[in-house]
């Protein structure tokens, strides 16, 4: 099971990939493995030296009842004490935040989220990479014909 945020590698230039852990609850990790996840607008941020990820909407589990989670809530992510530095490092320079790439089931069974360092892209970028892949797909059908 893997969920892709498919939004940020047009809106963000992506320069270094991290896989940190997430502290969940039962349900969530239900709905997470029935695919019910939505990066829209969600970032990552840091509270006392820990990164949380904001607006990640994991939806209510249908047979959760009263044991269920809030689906907007703010999670913490779990990565080591170096990675932590450099990423708060990283982000105080101007222009860089951090943002979920990908969210996947690990072999072991735990949900994990791989996250970037992103910069924004300008709109005069997003249409030049609009182009390239445009003329990559008109390469390949010629070569498919």
């Amino acid at each position: 099971m893997e969920i892709k945020n498919k939004k940020a590698l047009f809106l963000y230039e992506l320069f270094e990939h991290f896989i940190a852990g997430i502290l969940l609850t039962g349900t969530e990790i239900k709905s997470i493995r029935a695919g019910k996840v939505s990066f829209t607008d969600s970032y990552c941020f840091f509270k006392e030296s820990e990164l949380w990820i904001k607006s990640l909407h994991i939806s209510e589990y249908s047979f959760g009842g009263h044991y269920n989670h809030e689906p907007k809530r703010d999670r913490k992510l779990l990565l080591t004490r170096h990675e932590l530095k450099k990423l708060e490092n990283k982000t105080k320079e101007k222009g860089f935040s951090i943002i979920p790439v990908r969210l996947f089931i690990a072999e072991n069974g735990f949900a994990k989220v791989e996250i970037a360092l992103a910069k924004g892209r300008k709109m005069k970028d997003k249409r030049e990479n609009i182009r390239k892949r445009e003329i990559q797909r008109d390469i390949e059908r010629e070569i498919n014909n």
